[in-house]
């Protein structure tokens, strides 16, 4: 498995990952693993018909994309990990996809989500799924963009404390 980079964008495909961190990264497999998406069969297709042809997609529940990653079926490639969400993020590395850094994207307001910046919204659920993230040794950064300057999502707290 050759990770380059691990993402949550509740977008998922979107013009900013194919025109931006694809090129930045030099993926050329995009796997999707989100249980809302994959069980949209529209959505899916509408997701996949927006991925240049060259590049291989797989869109799956996060249980599938896990055992996906953990064969030796994208050996050869360099895979873009996509999740919609932090729950998304921790069921995967608690099913065994053992990931050493997350790249906080887009997670967009919705209710009872709180703005951490303009493109990090996030409810109470998500700072507990990311510090079980962190606890288990994952580094956390936030970075809209490549051109963007990457922070720990530790900065984007207001009031945090470093013993948190």
């Amino acid at each position: 498995m050759n990770l380059v980079l691990t993402r949550i964008d509740n977008r998922l495909i979107h013009g900013q990952v194919l025109e931006s961190w694809v090129p930045h990264v030099q993926a050329n497999c995009i796997v999707v693993a989100n249980d809302v998406l994959a069980a949209n069969p529209l959505k899916k297709l509408m997701m996949k018909a927006s991925v240049p042809s060259r590049m291989r997609v797989e869109i799956a529940t996060v249980a599938d994309a896990v055992q996906l990653l953990l064969t030796s079926t994208l050996d050869s490639y360099r895979v873009l990990l996509l999740f919609g969400t932090p729950a998304d993020a921790l069921q995967a590395y608690r099913l065994g996809l053992n990931y050493q850094q997350l790249n906080l994207g887009n997670l967009h307001a919705d209710a009872g989500k709180a703005r951490f910046s303009c493109t990090v919204f996030l409810a109470l659920k998500d700072l507990d799924d990311l510090k079980s993230l962190e606890e288990a040794g994952v580094s956390i950064t936030a970075r809209c963009i490549p051109a963007d300057t990457e922070r720990s999502w530790r900065q984007l707290i207001p009031g945090r404390r470093e013993a948190d």
